[in-house]
């Protein structure tokens, strides 16, 4: 199972060539597990202008796994944040913390590109997909 960052997303949805976006197009060819949680589908759907492309990214994210957060992964991501700051690595993006909190309870791997959850994989158990 993948959780993919809203980072992938937003450059998957533009149809920028990069390589996470062929990572997660090689991923959807071979029907592996492909997943979001609500933190991710609440900042892909925000950015969009269009209601006509809201409702075609909307109807195209419904099909995916769903990973719900619970009490436990906003505890675990701010232990996480504190963990780390405490280690001297400050995130720049605080819900990064929750993303990685969701793969890591649901032990999804992480396609992302946000230099920020390879800080967060040096210091915790988090599996960056790549």
């Amino acid at each position: 199972m993948v959780l993919i960052d809203t980072t992938v997303w937003i450059d998957f949805f533009a149809g920028r060539n990069e390589p996470h976006v062929a990572r997660l197009q090689q991923l959807i060819e071979d029907e592996e597990d492909v997943c979001l949680c609500g933190v991710i589908l609440s900042e892909v759907l925000q950015g969009i202008r269009s209601d006509k492309d809201f409702a075609r990214t909307k109807e195209y994210l419904d099909d995916l796994i769903f990973l719900p957060m619970r009490q436990t992964t906003f505890l675990g991501a701010a232990e996480m944040y504190r963990t780390l700051r405490k280690q001297g690595v400050t995130i720049r993006q605080p819900v990064d913390c929750m993303i990685a909190s969701v793969a890591l309870e649901y032990d999804a791997r992480l396609l992302h590109n946000d230099r920020d959850f390879d800080h967060i994989a040096r210091h915790v158990k988090l599996r960056i997909y790549a």
